[in-house]
């Protein structure tokens, strides 16, 4: 769970950066502010950037009509896609060790099976089955290096040679 909490810290800055870059660029008004919000609410699972849109999309059409409104709804489907897509399988698969085919297939399959509790859960389930996974591999790995001693038989004490002994 702490490498899902890693990769989904990186994957909060990433789209806080990428709002901040693209809102800066329109010339939304509070800018920094918003990508403040997209970082935070990033954390929230599929309503988090929904919720982070609603902020610079009201400031879009206060401070630049609908023009601008148009602008930040488009950036938003960009950093949507490429948070999905690319950014967060990217992170997950680097951090938590999950691979991209999981990241994306996974959450499609506990949506059709779970609905909204499966929108909800995969990817913190995902990140937990994987690092299971990891763990049984380890395990694994260790039994089967090679020991000085057969198993079961305790190590007794010896005495160290000496040269002239030998």
């Amino acid at each position: 769970m702490r490498d899902w909490f890693v990769a989904q810290c990186y994957d909060s800055i990433c789209v806080g950066a990428l709002w901040w870059i693209g809102l800066a660029f329109l010339q939304v008004p509070w800018a920094p502010f918003w990508a403040v919000l997209a970082v935070l609410f990033q954390f929230i699972p599929h309503f988090g950037p929904v919720l982070t849109f609603v902020g610079p999309a009201i400031a879009a059409i206060v401070g630049g009509g609908l023009d601008t409104f148009l602008w930040v709804l488009a950036l938003y489907g960009l950093i949507v896609v490429v948070d999905g897509l690319l950014v967060q399988p990217l992170i997950m698969r680097r951090t938590a060790k999950v691979p991209i085919w999981a990241s994306l297939a996974v959450p499609i399959l506990l949506i059709v099976m779970l609905g909204f509790w499966g929108l909800l859960l995969a990817a913190p389930l995902l990140a937990v089955i994987f690092a299971y996974r990891a763990l049984v591999k380890k395990r694994t790995t260790e039994r089967n290096i090679a020991r000085q001693t057969p198993p079961g038989q305790e190590i007794t004490g010896g005495v160290l040679l000496d040269r002239e002994e030998q």
